[in-house]
């Protein structure tokens, strides 16, 4: 059963209701199937009319849905306002990325005349949508990475009708959401099934929407265990289809020692700044800096001794879900019994406390870099500290994650052979490099790489955020010695 709670007391709202079952499924996805030839031909300022429509819709209700989503998420109405607009942005972008033709870009190589291999037909590379596609909403953004978030947007700029699995922690807002969706649908004289939508808190109703046979990919937002169990799913089908899993990930931030080196007040503002970001929406961003290297010394120790100090300060807000919050301890709890770890900052809540306590503790690099148990993200506001002595020890710590989705580098600004080395390590391992600011905070625009290697995401050349997220759900095709007609469509699938 899903039941709609008061976020900051735990108190149920309403009447329960049961998640969605088999048959509900089976037909959900039957009906984008019957969608999907239809919808996959239509023109892009069609499309871009739909993705405008959906964002002027969800602006139109914006002060219930807000309202809705703090009760059931404890957001706060400035974060959810904010992320409702970065919604309406995303749908918006990619209805311009429509109309300036990215979609329906095609390549034409015309026939050389005579035999291979310097002879050839005419050959036409385009792109055709996938079909539908399974979309699983992600708890920590009710708005941004859910019903409507870019997953969705970029399957509909694509042309491939969506099946949206609403997320169990906000489950009222989810279906407020998905019937704005489907009314916009129908105002647009589209087929019912460019956008359905499931529901359902259990393992077996994920299970059957990325087995269902009709289902050509899977967009999935959320923890490590869930999606890969569910990416061994779809590779195991009959049929295997893609599955573009973003997982989370340690997110290291790199202290270098020139950024030590401009004095104590500088030194202070980047603490200050750092310690906000781990607790930025109680750090229950995918992006959260989780492990932070600074180098061994004075400064180093200063640095730390401020960073700490500026943590200690913060009071991060409840957390999601009962289940979120649990991981959390229990993390932490596991990082308070490592003899391997010194605790800097120790305050545990008490276990009946509605918000939880920052935690931070310092490892040495050898001992990070030894000890995979480390190397797992706890999210929430919670980090490590890894001293390092050498340019080589923050390589083996960066090595070492295997695969994250971002790394940040302070204090890289001179070019030097050992700076090029942490560069080159930082680009193999993560799908975002920073070189100031802090990773909290993913822009939407074309540039964008929000994945990295596993285990940040199962498919690192892929992204989940920004307009190149398009191209997951587009195949290229080429045709060959095409007649007139197909050609003159200039990219656009018939």
């Amino acid at each position: 059963m899903l039941q709609s709670t008061e976020a900051r007391t735990g108190t149920a709202i309403g009447e329960a209701w049961p998640e969605s079952t088999a048959a509900e499924i089976a037909a959900a996805v039957q009906s984008a199937a019957d969608a999907a030839a239809a919808f996959g031909a239509t023109g892009a300022v069609q499309r871009a009319t739909l993705l405008r429509a959906l964002a002027g819709a969800l602006e139109a209700e914006r002060e219930a849905l807000v309202a809705l989503a703090d009760r059931e998420s404890g957001l706060g109405l400035p974060r959810l306002n904010g992320e409702l607009d970065r919604t309406a942005f995303q749908l918006r972008g990619f209805a311009d990325v429509l109309e300036r033709g990215d979609a329906h870009v095609f390549i034409d190589d015309a026939a050389v005349a005579g035999a291979p291999p310097a002879g050839r037909p005419r050959l036409t590379r385009v792109r055709v949508p996938v079909g539908p596609v399974a979309m699983f909403s992600a708890s920590n953004f009710p708005f941004a990475f859910s019903v409507l978030g870019g997953d969705t947007a970029s399957a509909l700029a694509a042309g491939c009708p969506v099946v949206v699995k609403g997320h169990p922690a906000h489950p009222e807002l989810s279906r407020r959401t998905a019937a704005l969706a489907q009314r916009v649908v129908a105002e647009q004289a589209l087929p019912a099934g460019v956008f359905q939508f499931v529901q359902g808190g259990s393992i077996e109703v994920g299970v059957a929407l990325v087995n269902a046979p009709a289902i050509a990919a899977v967009a999935f937002t959320g923890s490590f265990k869930g999606g890969t169990a569910l990416a061994k799913v779809a590779a195991e089908r009959p049929r295997p289809i893609p599955f573009y899993g973003e997982l989370g990930s340690i997110n290291p931030l790199v202290v270098l020692p020139a950024a030590l080196a401009k004095g104590a007040e500088k030194r202070n503002e980047l603490a200050a700044t750092l310690a906000g970001s781990i607790c930025m929406g109680a750090g229950q961003f995918c992006t959260s800096p989780g492990v932070i290297v600074v180098p061994k010394g004075a400064d180093g120790d200063a640095f730390v001794d401020a960073f700490a100090q500026a943590l200690q300060g913060l009071q991060p807000h409840a957390m999601l879900s009962a289940g979120i919050r649990s991981a959390f301890d229990k993390g932490v709890a596991r990082w308070r019994e490592s003899a391997l770890l010194k605790p800097l900052l120790n305050d545990a809540a008490p276990a009946d406390a509605a918000t939880p306590r920052p935690y931070l503790a310092e490892v040495s690099a050898a001992d990070f870099a030894a000890t995979h148990d480390l190397h797992e993200e706890v999210f929430g506001s919670a980090a490590l500290v890894v001293r390092s002595g050498s340019v080589d020890d923050t390589a083996t710590v960066l090595e070492a994650v295997g695969g994250t989705l971002t790394v940040t580098l302070w204090g890289a600004e001179e070019d030097s052979i050992e700076t090029r080395h942490l560069v080159r390590v930082a680009t193999q391992v993560a799908g975002r490099v920073l070189f100031a600011g802090v990773p909290t905070g993913v822009a939407v625009t074309a540039a964008q790489h929000h994945g990295g290697p596993y285990p940040a995401s199962t498919q690192p050349f892929t992204t989940s955020v920004g307009y190149a997220a398009l191209d997951r759900f587009l195949r290229p095709v080429a045709l060959q010695d095409a007649p007139t007609w197909l050609s003159d469509r200039q990219g656009v699938p018939c």
